[in-house]
């Protein structure tokens, strides 16, 4: 892999995964749980228009493509943001990444319930009952100590909301126009969402780290991410960039240990082992994109030439894999 690829990837990886971080300093520097979703969503509006702007992109027109976008919108973004910062009130950072890993599981669920996700086998089979047995080892309810809390069960949830947004996106968005344009305009509806709860939020009280975690969490770790990872998979395929989803919870642990002191016991340790090999056994053996922290952005087709993305008339950056690549992942 080129070296510009890689440091691509590594950048991903270290920005996603230090989402979770970013939540729990905003939380103890004072900004509520809504006010970190609506500033979050915002910045990172903000971000994916200039973008979509620079690459000759506009946004959706047709009546229907909003429509569906309230939906997504509300389920991959407005939900999952809030669920989070929620959870992240009691819970660490560091589990926050480990329980966002649970994603791919929640989805291949809903695509049996579906019958959309077929040829089930063993393996993948496996995977899944094996993926939470990882999770129910995390949470350890016969445990004094164990994780089995609402701020927990807020997290399992957000991750949940992510499957069903990726269901509902695959069926009703897929192939409705320029990806970081109809991403750009799925967050602005999710800010939409969430100024709903403009009068629970109250004012702000915070200081300037509050305020610089927030900053790095809407406009880097919402906005920025999304095209790092627009880029990589145009120019490496989703492939590698399937690498970066299954480093994002180690991320997330080493960042809470290190920043916050978070104490990450050996029960977690394994556990979040165990998620990730679920995760891993569960996937379809086509290549893929696991399920991961970003502004889970509305996508185009795929595309067979994983090149040439830069010479699309609109912008569009078609890529091989993009579907799956830019159900972008962020906490």
């Amino acid at each position: 892999m080129p070296l510009t690829s890689s440091l691509r990837m590594a950048a991903l990886a270290l920005l996603w995964g230090s989402g979770f971080l970013w939540i729990k300093i905003a939380l103890n520097h004072g900004l509520s749980p809504a006010q970190i979703t609506i500033a979050r969503c915002a910045l990172g509006t903000g971000v994916l228009l200039l973008l979509a702007r620079s690459a000759g992109q506009r946004l959706p027109r047709d009546r229907g493509t909003w429509a569906h976008l309230t939906v997504a919108a509300l389920f991959c973004n407005a939900v999952p943001f809030a669920l989070f910062s929620i959870g992240e009130q009691t819970v660490d950072s560091g589990v926050a990444g480990v329980l966002n890993a649970t994603t791919p599981l929640w989805s291949l669920l809903i695509g049996i319930g579906l019958g959309t996700d077929r040829g089930l086998g063993r393996t993948r089979l496996t995977g899944l009952f094996l993926g939470f047995a990882g999770t129910l080892l995390i949470f350890a309810p016969w445990h004094r100590s164990g994780l089995l809390t609402w701020g927990a069960l807020a997290l399992l949830a957000a991750a949940a909301s992510y499957a069903v947004a990726f269901a509902y996106m695959a069926r009703t968005l897929t192939g409705r126009g320029a990806p970081l344009a109809v991403s750009a305009a799925q967050l602005l509806t999710a800010t939409a969402w969430t100024t709903l709860a403009l009068p629970a939020a109250g004012p702000p009280r915070t200081d300037a780290t509050g305020l610089l975690a927030i900053a790095a969490l809407g406009i880097l770790g919402t906005g920025v991410t999304f095209y790092l990872n627009y880029r990589l998979i145009a120019d490496e395929g989703p492939t590698s960039a399937a690498t970066v989803g299954y480093l994002l919870p180690v991320v997330s642990v080493a960042l809470g240990a290190l920043v916050l002191d978070e104490e990450i016991g050996l029960r977690v340790i394994v556990g979040m082992g165990v998620v990730l090999a679920g995760v891993a056994l569960s996937r379809p053996r086509r290549a893929g994109v696991p399920d991961g922290i970003a502004a889970r952005p509305a996508v185009s087709e795929d595309s067979k030439d994983a090149k040439g993305s830069e010479d699309s008339k609109d912008g569009e950056a078609p890529t091989r894999g993009l579907k799956r690549g830019l159900e972008a992942r962020r906490p």
